[in-house]
């Protein structure tokens, strides 16, 4: 299975020495499900889109520092992308940003939370069951770093989990496009150097919170489960 990373940002240079970029990240998740998976990049930060949403089995966005409403060149374009793969019926699951774009795509609304920022892990309550979703669960716990969220969710999407935090945190469209608010990727390492490194921006309560919570379970390698067998199935009805 070839699975195309579409990547909207970079592991800041400071990071990156120490745990690699984005791209490897995803390629160690992934593999650990499906050791076949091929994992191709597009750096649409550098304005590189694919020709055609059959250059692959199935896509990722990736998360980013930028917001879905940010004036970049590459926005505009992601959001058609999206709007393609979802009327071909493609496999596309968004991570963070990615879960972000999608909605703003489709017509919900993305903004900046009056929460304040999600930082370290996030525990979360399962809504829906869909068959992909083995093993089941009914809740999960993952690692998140965002302000923005999906506010008001497209009309064909269903809230698949959430919480009093982030109401729309997992959100399923149709049979074909997935988004998840938080980062299968990370690991509690890094999440706790992007604290640090971010502790003006993101305040010093709230870091403290956030590094306090990486005593918790991180799932990211059941969620890494539940994106393969999504991206996997032709179908994946509830």
């Amino acid at each position: 299975m070839n699975i195309g990373l579409l990547l909207c940002d970079d592991v800041h240079p400071k990071l990156q020495k120490i745990y690699g970029n984005y791209p490897e990240m995803f390629a160690t998740l992934l593999q650990q499900v499906e050791p076949s998976i091929e994992l191709t990049t597009w750096r649409l930060i550098d304005m590189e889109f694919p020709s055609s949403v059959d250059e692959c089995d199935g896509w990722i966005i990736s998360g980013s520092k930028h917001g879905a409403n940010d004036d970049l060149p590459w926005i505009a374009p992601l959001e058609a992308f999206v709007r393609v793969v979802f009327e071909q019926k493609k496999k596309l699951v968004g991570i963070c940003f990615g879960h972000q774009i999608i909605a703003k795509a489709l017509g919900g609304e993305v903004a900046r939370s009056d929460k304040g920022w999600g930082v370290g892990i996030s525990d979360n309550q399962i809504y829906e069951h869909p068959f992909w979703m083995k093993p089941d669960r009914d809740n999960f716990k993952l690692l998140v770093s965002h302000q923005d969220q999906v506010l008001d969710v497209p009309e064909m999407g269903r809230i698949i989990a959430g919480s009093v935090f982030c109401p729309a945190y997992m959100i399923q469209y149709d049979d074909c496009l997935l988004g998840i608010q938080g980062h299968p990727e990370f690991f509690r390492e890094f999440s706790k150097s992007l604290m640090s490194l971010r502790r003006d921006l993101i305040g010093k309560q709230t870091t403290e919170i956030g590094l306090k919570s990486l005593s918790k379970a991180h799932e990211g390698a059941l969620v890494a489960q539940w994106m393969v067998q999504f991206l996997r199935n032709n179908t994946t009805h509830f």
